[in-house]
């Protein structure tokens, strides 16, 4: 298992070693144990998988706002996307930074997203499945997001002349600037 630390503490590649032969392939995506050993010792309660049907479907930035925050372990089980987690702990030295990793089928990568960051990505292929775990469970009145297109954050969402497909809360979600976070930065 290759773990690899980003410009935003916190926010950690995890790529899982594949073991194939003209079979495929055997993974194994998640171990608390092998996770342990590399100081991630997240425990997780929830698994999410959504389909994104068309290329250019942008889903985010969302968060949870503690008592019920969540960090994240996202993968892509088909297709391809770009993911983002976006620093709003107000104090931080990275607030308003983001970094993106592209996650496909093929590369096998993961991102751990901790609580404190808004997470999103942009779809790079048709019918695209995203899954996650959660290390709290779903509570909708906790729910806050950000603009994907917020001009202080400047995401490059790698579109070009295509437009997104956004849901409406997506859409209209506020700016970085009108946002009370709920986070405050504690060190990492």
């Amino acid at each position: 298992m290759k773990i690899e630390q980003t410009p935003l503490p916190g926010v950690v590649m995890i790529t899982p070693a594949r073991l194939g032969d003209n079979r495929g392939f055997f993974s194994e995506s998640y171990s608390f144990k092998a996770f342990a050993e590399h100081g991630i010792t997240t425990r997780f309660v929830q698994d999410n998988h959504s389909l994104s049907m068309t290329q250019g479907t942008i889903r985010g930035l969302h968060f949870q706002a503690p008592p019920h925050a969540q960090d994240k372990l996202v993968r892509c089980g088909r297709g391809a996307l770009f993911d983002v987690a976006v620093d709003i702990r107000k104090g931080s030295p990275t607030y308003g930074q983001w970094f993106g990793v592209e996650l496909s089928f093929e590369n096998g990568k993961q991102l751990l997203v901790p609580a404190g960051f808004a997470h999103g990505f942009v779809t790079r292929a048709p019918a695209t499945e995203i899954i996650y775990k959660c290390s709290d469970y779903y509570a909708q009145e906790t729910e806050g997001a950000v603009a994907w297109d917020d001009p202080q954050v400047r995401i490059d969402w790698g579109l070009g002349d295509m437009k997104p497909v956004l849901s409406d809360k997506d859409a209209n979600a506020p700016s970085l600037a009108d946002l009370n976070s709920p986070f405050t930065f504690e060190g990492v």
